[in-house]
């Protein structure tokens, strides 16, 4: 809405000049429909019926001009109301486009963690396995290097080659 002292001055300027354009017009230029000038009383209604035409006139043209002012105050409100809708409209839009990529952001983010996360559990899996191969594969090695050294060592009792005991033949 037009509000303040620069709408105010404008609106008594525009009314004053109004004002005095329809009192110059409605004094100087008619003739007067009334009795002769000679009687002084008929000569007062006269000029009395005169100013009160052209106040009629002049509040006529008054209110006139306040509707228009009205009008265009009216206009003017609606075309700031349509311009603050549009600017939260926008405002909104662009919020709710910030929250859309930031969400998918967040999405993003959160399968790069459980992608990287699968990739290490699959990794430690790996390396564990690999662990117990290894620790099987060592097991392996120490029972077979225990058996081939059994193998190769000679008993304690009985020396290589030689025998103590005595084989005794009994004929029947």
């Amino acid at each position: 809405m037009l509000r303040g002292p620069r709408t105010h001055a404008a609106l008594a300027a525009i009314l004053a000049a109004l004002g005095l354009g329809a009192l110059s017009g409605c004094a100087g230029g008619g003739k007067s429909v009334g009795p002769p000038p000679s009687s002084e009383q008929g000569q007062e209604a006269a000029e009395h019926a005169e100013e009160s035409g052209a106040k009629r006139e002049e509040q006529a043209e008054l209110a006139k001009d306040r509707e228009l002012l009205a009008a265009i105050e009216a206009k003017h409100s609606e075309q700031a109301a349509e311009s603050a809708s549009r600017k939260r409209e926008k405002a909104a839009e662009l919020r709710a486009k910030k929250r859309e990529e930031a969400s998918k952001a967040q999405a993003k983010k959160v399968e790069q963690e459980s992608q990287a996360n699968a990739k290490k559990r699959e990794a430690a899996a790996q390396s564990q396995a690999k662990k117990q191969e290894e620790a099987a594969r060592a097991r392996q090695r120490a029972l077979e290097s225990e058996r081939s050294r059994r193998s190769h060592t000679p008993t304690s009792h009985a020396p290589s080659g030689q025998s103590n005991t005595r084989t005794t033949v009994i004929a029947p």
